[in-house]
């Protein structure tokens, strides 16, 4: 019997089949037909919203990761059962209209169909399950540590390499996952790992920019150089160091505008908060000031600043003033500095000026600003004279 002949004869089947129902069992199986599929629909909707209020409660702080966290886990969690009671409904549906498709598992093909759809559900939740819990364990143990460090900089490099390890190994995790996936498809994982390893050389000489951006982050924070939290400065732009990925490093700028560079281009990076800080000052003073007293009153400010319980813990040493800078078109520069906890010398700076500003208006020790002036020919000043002269 061909194809097209085989097709016929169950279609005819089928038609005898529906035809040799009554109304009534039309009615009884039509109802629950319905029933079994509004209940599939919501065993779905009620898995999802289970799911989203069981990740909402998970541990941790309730930062924005938990919540990608938490909305990722009952998406896997509604779909997996939505499927689970969808198949199970078509089951029972096709039961309900006397079409055996139990005894079709139970033949060697359908058998081993439904045996890899189970176990490829069940590696696709043990492998999220894995990523989730490696990402959760990773970050709950670094933030142990950044709790139990006495150095703020050293809980500052902690909470850098929080995030890359559960990167790394979460990646670990999707590649096994997906190697265990292709072997129970039957693809054979022995000459694809050779093959793959054939291809990572050949792509590695291709990407040796994808390395060394790889390399050069994982010493900027081995060695300490960079961490999340620092004020940094790479070429002409500068921010605050939100994020550092595998690959780059991400800066936030004071305007909001995110700055991102491969490792391989942070050649030259300017670290603003490491350890400490120095806020430095260039105040100019008119020449007719009196030095000596604009110097006193500067080292004044800095002592009553330092003294202020609202800055007393920000600033580390007494101001330093170093004394006549330079002597400029306008006036004299007097240089001073004030070594600062990282990130707070701008905080220190702008008292400072508010301060100082206040104290020189009250001496009397004049800050110069520019002048202009006009000089003007001789002929024209002449002609002006006579102009006057002929208004008068």
């Amino acid at each position: 019997m061909t194809a097209s002949e085989r097709i016929l004869a169950s279609l005819k089947a089928l038609i005898a089949h529906f035809t040799a129902m009554s109304p009534l069992a039309w009615t009884i199986n039509l109802a629950l037909t319905v029933g079994v599929s509004l209940l599939a629909v919501a065993t779905g909707r009620l898995a999802r919203r289970l799911a989203r209020f069981g990740a909402q409660h998970l541990p941790g702080p309730p930062d924005a990761e938990k919540t990608v966290r938490s909305n990722r886990l009952a998406r896997l969690a509604g779909r997996t059962v939505q499927v689970a009671a969808t198949m199970i409904a078509v089951l029972v549906i096709a039961e309900i209209w006397s079409f055996n498709l139990l005894g079709w598992t139970a033949t060697p093909l359908g058998a081993r169909i439904l045996g890899a759809t189970v176990r490829l559900a069940v590696l696709l939740v043990a492998t999220v399950a894995a990523f989730e819990l490696v990402g959760l364990a990773i970050g709950r143990a670094t933030d142990g540590f950044v709790g139990h460090a006495a150095e703020p900089r050293r809980r500052a490099q902690l909470a850098t390499l929080g995030p890359l390890l559960a990167g790394i190994a979460q990646t670990a995790i999707v590649i096994v996952g997906v190697l265990m996936a292709l072997s129970e498809l039957g693809v054979k994982i022995g000459p694809l790992l050779a093959g793959a390893g054939v291809v990572g050389v050949a792509l590695g000489f291709g990407a040796q920019t994808l390395v060394k951006d790889f390399l050069t982050g994982i010493f900027l924070i081995v060695e300490d150089i960079v961490s999340v939290g620092d004020i940094v400065r790479i070429g002409d732009s500068g921010g605050l160091v939100e994020q550092m990925t595998l690959r780059t490093i991400r800066l936030r700028d004071f305007d909001g505008t995110v700055h991102v560079f491969p490792y391989s281009e942070a050649q030259v990076l300017h670290n603003l908060t490491k350890t400490f800080s120095y806020y430095v000052f260039d105040l100019q003073v008119s020449y007719d000031s009196d030095l000596d007293a604009a110097l006193a009153i500067m080292r004044r400010v800095g002592g009553r600043l330092k003294a202020d319980p609202d800055f007393a813990d920000k600033i580390l040493e007494p101001i330093e003033v170093v004394g006549v800078d330079s002597l400029a078109d306008s006036g004299v520069v007097l240089k001073a500095r004030i070594k600062t906890e990282p990130l707070q010398q701008w905080n220190v700076g702008r008292e400072y000026n508010r301060r100082i500003k206040l104290a020189f208006d009250e001496a009397g020790v004049e800050i110069p600003f520019p002048h202009m002036q006009v000089v003007m020919p001789d002929r024209q000043v002449a002609e002006l004279a006579g102009l006057r002269e002929a208004v008068n």
